[in-house]
């Protein structure tokens, strides 16, 4: 099968190495410099270094060569450049079958990924590949298993045929809603344990910020249609654990060094990768606002990163809420 990956980040590197062991890959990048280099290097220096590329991997900085003769394209760009990315797409190839990798809701519009896409391409055959997966291990071969979500089921069997393998394990699920809310609440709630972490709070604390904050996605995922089943995991559940307790989570790493009271924007500058909890935090606090679902963790951590209350200050807020019925 020909695959052409869209996006020369972590994940988008990670998922072209993986894949060119038993298919015909294509990664693009957009900047003609860096495609280069890569091609050259046999490596993603800046995002994933040391890690050889195949050498049957091909990297080009044009999208009509990515594309030319694909069966599959797997959008790997963050959230914030879908929609031009979803364009350039459109007027290349717009029935090529696709899956996008980013989480979060869009700035602005609140929308998911899937609702980006019904924008811009109409019905389209598509889904989205997700769950508990840190890019460097998927790049190394290490063992990890995520999910693929797509209305369509025919699709999504096929495809996951066709990816599945060696230690890269696929699962598949129709209900690409709960897909998408755990892999964009749990950014949110990843950021929420660092600053558990960050101000030393104990694992104790670390365990209920997790289990609560599987309750916060699970609603939030039902007032959207979503299935509870799917939280219980791996786009929701295992998701959750893995970006909350991993020292390569980039959300997890936000958090810690809002703990020790560095600035958003100097946070986010020296990470030098998207964190898409950050606007999606705002984004899902505001959805469930209107919706009226509660969720008091996420809009803790939606004032922290709005600068409206130290994250010592939130952590007190959320302890001194009445008792719930759990």
């Amino acid at each position: 099968m020909r695959v052409a990956v869209l996006g020369a980040g972590a994940w988008g590197t990670a998922l072209a190495i993986a894949f060119s062991g038993r298919h015909e890959v294509s990664l693009w990048a957009r900047d003609a410099a860096r495609a280069e280099e890569m091609s050259s290097r046999r490596e993603n220096p800046r995002y994933l270094p040391a890690c050889h590329f195949p050498d049957a991997l091909r990297v080009t900085a044009d999208l009509k060569v990515a594309l030319a003769g694909a069966d599959l394209a797997i959008l790997a760009a963050p959230l914030a450049g879908l929609r031009l990315l979803l364009e350039q797409f459109k007027a290349i190839a717009p029935t090529v079958p696709f899956l996008w990798v980013c989480k979060g809701l869009e700035a602005g519009s609140g929308l998911l990924p899937h609702q980006v896409v019904a924008e811009v391409l109409g019905d389209a055959v598509c889904g989205v590949l997700t769950g508990p997966s840190f890019a460097l291990e998927v790049a190394r071969g290490l063992p990890t298993a995520i999910t693929l979500a797509a209305a369509d089921a025919d699709f999504a069997a096929a495809t996951a045929q066709s990816l599945h393998g060696g230690n890269l394990r696929i699962y598949v699920t129709e209900d690409l809603v709960g897909a998408e809310v755990g892999g964009a609440v749990k950014n949110v709630l990843a950021i929420a344990t660092g600053i558990c972490d960050g101000l030393g709070l104990g694992l104790n604390a670390r365990a209920a910020l997790i289990t609560r904050g599987l309750v916060e996605i699970t609603r939030f995922g039902e007032a959207l249609g979503a299935s509870r089943e799917t939280f219980m995991g791996l786009a929701g559940m295992g998701d959750l654990i893995l970006t909350c307790t991993g020292e390569l989570s980039r959300n997890r790493r936000v958090g810690l060094l809002l703990a020790e009271g560095r600035a958003l924007a100097d946070i986010t500058r020296e990470l030098g990768h998207v964190a898409e909890g950050v606007p999606a935090a705002r984004e899902v606090a505001r959805r469930a606002a209107e919706l009226g679902v509660e969720m008091p963790i996420t809009r803790a951590v939606t004032a922290v990163l709005d600068g409206r209350v130290t994250p010592r200050a939130a952590v007190e807020q959320l302890m001194a809420r009445d008792p719930k019925h759990e």
